[in-house]
């Protein structure tokens, strides 16, 4: 390699390790941290190896250190989901929705949990709200996102849940199949 193309790729990397150190500095020493955003993102490291109930005391710690963090809020309304704690859960998200109502994993997520109290029409309902918000939200959970969690298999999505509820919920009452436990397992909670 010439001289005059090792001093340029030199110089280059270089310029690139000190832009890193920078950025690396101010993200971490000098740009301004909302307060309980520390708590939050505990929080969600918590919630994501399934610790719920350390997610919960997290996400609330956040929350009283910063009323206004919403994500806090629909992190503790994922959580007391998945805590089977359904009636609290119910609560946050309306009070959610209400802040936010043009946010499309919230009707998704409560969709779900109307889904699991066994409120189907509920939980259509909901379902197609969240995906008139947000048509993309249907395809569900993307490769990347499987990715980390370690999920090999698609999951079922709202979509698919949505159609699945229509169709029962449209036969005689006698005939209806709206529970499969095997796959109604695989619906996660949506996190945008």
């Amino acid at each position: 390699m010439e001289n005059t193309q090792y001093k340029f790729l030199m110089k280059i990397a270089l310029g690139l390790t000190i832009a890193w150190i920078t950025w690396s500095l101010y993200d971490g020493a000098f740009k301004e941290k909302l307060d309980g955003e520390s708590h939050y993102y505990a929080a969600n490291k918590y919630f994501e190896d399934g610790r719920y109930d350390s997610a919960l005391n997290s996400y609330r710690k956040a929350l009283t250190e910063n009323p206004q963090l919403i994500h806090a809020n629909r992190g503790i309304a994922r959580t007391l989901m998945l805590l089977e704690q359904y009636d609290e859960a119910l609560g946050v998200f309306n009070k959610v929705i209400e802040q936010e109502p043009e946010f499309s994993a919230s009707y998704a997520n409560r969709g779900i949990l109307h889904d699991r109290m066994q409120n189907y029409t509920a939980a259509i309902a909901d379902y197609e709200k969240a995906i008139q918000l947000d048509p993309e939200i249907a395809e569900g959970p993307t490769w990347l996102t499987r990715f980390f969690r370690n999920q090999a298999v698609k999951p079922p999505t709202i979509l698919d849940r949505m159609k699945y509820l229509q169709s029962e919920m449209s036969k005689p009452e006698d005939q209806r199949v709206l529970q499969l436990p095997k796959k109604d397992e695989g619906q996660r909670p949506y996190k945008l």
